[in-house]
């Protein structure tokens, strides 16, 4: 089924045109390389508390992105929540902010001293774009985008301290300063551009390229960072991954675990070959899967229930990761 792009769509984690697959996927139990999933933290839908992105901290707690209510939470590894950030939401409810009609936060990035940096699509000039929250002190938006955009994955290239930004609107990789200013367009074209759903999405940078999904086109991007900084062309590593939405790599391989936001099924994907196996479902607890992070052996999966008449929550397995893909 296909729906023109309107409020009608929904973010990185949402596909309301394809509600009637989420229940209909065929159960499976968890598969190698994960194991022993189980749900760490539930959630309440109704007041927005949606989960959306997800970093990791050194000490083993999670920093958590509730999209809807524009909210980041601390959840310790024993489910405890901790609210770190309220963002200020627009008096309109967020009704321009494109492809949705309704304010959302986003992508998140966090830096060694503790600082958070957070993606907000708000259809308002004044308030979309990036924020940063410094440990105990209050959100300052450091980046601004207007309107039409809507900022999604992002990543910090350690090397040059740049932000990189998935804009799913506008079909665009943003990249500016982490220390705040004007943001230039790094990369754009058509293998960047939303269909009927939303285009660039998921981000990382990894061994000197930017890697991206298309959820629209269900596919896995890899763009070279040239020695002048510039954009090379977009390579495609993987096909046939339906909506797509963010994903981390599995130590120092290029392989990717990946979250199947339509499927409702989180995918090991291999760029070498382009191949995927499914690793969870939603017999395993998944709602709606919008991004996942690893640490060490364990898996975190973010689900927001944004088509699912269910709980969202965080689920963690148990992630058996090859000898030669270990570290991090």
């Amino acid at each position: 089924m296909h729906v023109p792009i309107a409020r009608t769509l929904l973010p990185a984690a949402i596909a309301g045109v394809v509600a009637l697959s989420l229940t209909s996927q065929p159960a499976a139990a968890a598969a190698f390389p994960a194991s022993h999933p189980r749900v760490l933290v539930e959630y309440d839908r109704e007041s927005g508390q949606q989960p959306e992105n997800v970093v990791v901290t050194p000490d083993g707690k999670v920093d958590v992105v509730l999209s809807r209510s524009a909210q980041i939470q601390e959840v310790t590894p024993g489910g405890h929540r901790r609210l770190l950030a309220s963002l200020p939401q627009p008096a309109d409810g967020g009704v321009n902010t494109p492809m949705l009609g309704f304010s959302l936060a986003t992508g998140l990035v966090r830096t060694d001293d503790g600082t958070l940096y957070v993606g907000y699509a708000a259809g308002d000039d004044s308030l979309t774009g990036i924020w940063r929250v410094r440990p105990g002190g209050r959100p300052q938006r450091v980046i601004a985008l207007s309107a039409a955009s809507l900022p999604n994955g992002m990543a910090l290239d350690e090397r040059t301290g740049r932000l990189y930004i998935a804009d799913s609107a506008r079909g665009i990789v943003w990249r500016a300063p982490i220390t705040g200013g004007t943001p230039t367009a790094w990369a754009s074209g058509a293998v960047y551009e939303p269909t009927n759903q939303l285009g660039v999405n998921g981000l990382k940078v990894h061994k000197g390229a930017v890697w991206v999904s298309n959820s629209a086109r269900g596919v896995l991007l890899r763009v070279p960072i040239k020695p002048d900084g510039s954009a090379a062309a977009a390579q495609t590593r993987a096909t046939g991954l339906p909506f797509l939405d963010d994903f981390a790599f599995v130590g120092r391989s290029d392989d990717v675990v990946g979250a199947l936001n339509i499927a409702n099924e989180i995918a090991l994907i291999h760029p070498r070959d382009g191949s995927h196996s499914i690793i969870l479902t939603g017999e395993d607890g998944l709602r709606g899967p919008t991004s996942v992070a690893l640490h060490g052996a364990k898996l975190y999966v973010l689900s927001a229930a944004f088509v699912l008449d269910a709980k969202p929550n965080i689920l963690t397995a148990h992630f058996h990761r090859p000898h030669h893909q270990e570290g991090r």
